[in-house]
């Protein structure tokens, strides 16, 4: 199986990244190119026998999977430039979340998908969300899939619920790591305790309630019942946050749709001016 990156951006590098170092894909099955050349030869010089290409037609040739990795409205210009050099049996990927599958269906003549990737899949870890289009057979999906296994969980979602399970895994990373961030943050300002030292605890402390929290088997609230002793130290902290925090995740979900709308928006004018 050959499979082509159009985009190596963060996360399309990220990608690349971890299907190599997994093992899903030997560098010799992989093809990459980026708008900007010198970035693709550098990522693929890391993987000898992995090629950079110069264009996006030369990056579909002879893949079976293609991702596309590149912003929501730099699609139509890709789309363009690679609809000829499509063959119906092929299957495009797109990471994007505000370009639809109807979209991608109308412009393109092979199959479509969308994965909703998260930097998890970095450490071959967390899941990856899969939407299919109407033309995807059972095959392509456990050919996708099996591939995708090896950086993640793959999990099928509607695309209805892109945007609220994106917040949770692929937004979700970069969310908890802001809420660790100010946690370190106060506990040095607070005690003097090293920055350092203090990241490295609070770090492999997210770790073990990751594990705690699949492996172990315990929900969120078994965790907290499990900590905090009732009228204990943690408790106490327990009760302020409930104050403190209280609807912010609501108003978090709240932006983060609200944003996803404006780009939808803007995706489908693209493609509508462009008819």
């Amino acid at each position: 199986m050959n499979v082509g990156f159009i985009g190596t951006g963060s996360m399309g590098s990220t990608l690349v990244e971890a299907f190599a170092s997994s093992g899903a894909l030997v560098p010799e099955q992989t093809r990459i190119t980026n708008r900007t050349y010198a970035k693709a030869e550098r990522l693929a010089a890391r993987y000898p026998g992995m090629q950079a290409v110069r264009t996006n037609a030369e990056a579909v040739a002879g893949c079976d999977l293609i991702f596309l990795c590149v912003k929501p409205l730099e699609f139509k210009t890709v789309i363009d430039e690679i609809r000829a050099s499509l063959q119906p049996e092929q299957v495009i990927v797109s990471i994007t979340s505000p370009v639809l599958l109807a979209h991608l269906e109308e412009w393109l003549p092979c199959k479509v998908a969308k994965v909703i990737p998260s930097i998890t899949n970095r450490v071959w870890s967390g899941a990856t969300l899969c939407i299919y289009g109407s033309r995807i057979e059972p095959a392509d999906m456990q050919t996708l899939e099996e591939l995708l296994s090896y950086i993640s969980s793959p999990l099928r979602i509607e695309e209805r619920y892109t945007r609220v399970v994106s917040d949770l895994s692929s937004c979700g990373p970069a969310f908890m790591a802001f809420v660790l961030q100010q946690f370190i943050d106060a506990a040095a300002d607070e005690t003097g305790i090293d920055r350092e030292e203090a990241s490295r605890l609070a770090a492999n402390m997210l770790l073990g309630t990751g594990l705690l929290l699949t492996e172990g088997g315990l929900t969120p609230e078994e965790l907290q019942q499990r900590v905090a002793v009732p009228g204990g130290i943690t408790a106490e902290a327990l009760k302020l946050l409930r104050v403190e925090l209280d609807d912010v995740f609501h108003r978090v979900i709240h932006a983060t749709h609200a944003k996803f709308r404006e780009d939808l928006e803007k995706v489908d004018q693209s493609f509508t001016v462009n008819r």
